[in-house]
């Protein structure tokens, strides 16, 4: 498992100017499973993405996907976890990601 720690390089209004496109990056990645949660910063920096993959190798292919990495506005940092606990809910998206 995986956490995405984004961050903005640039304003939040050349932010917003990619979020329709960054928000359809998203939706691809939960529909494949990919992405269990995320949601912006507060104070509004960045972003946090909670992920599932096979390796960390996965991951940093599909963030380089990300229009506001491709355009240049965020940098990520990946930060790799072997969750072991959590609420009963959570148990059956680390089945198989032991």
């Amino acid at each position: 498992m995986f956490i995405v720690d984004i961050t903005y390089k640039v304003s939040t209004n050349l932010i917003d100017q990619h979020m329709e496109a960054h928000i359809a990056f998203l939706e691809k990645y939960y529909q494949s499973g990919n992405f269990i949660a995320s949601g912006r910063k507060e104070p509004r920096t960045g972003g946090i993405i909670l992920a599932n993959a096979d390796s960390r190798k996965t991951i940093e292919q599909i963030m380089a996907e990300d229009p506001f990495y491709v355009n240049k506005l965020a940098e990520w940092n990946i930060i790799e976890f072997k969750p072991t606990k959590s609420v009963k809910a959570f148990t059956t998206l680390l089945d198989g990601n032991e």
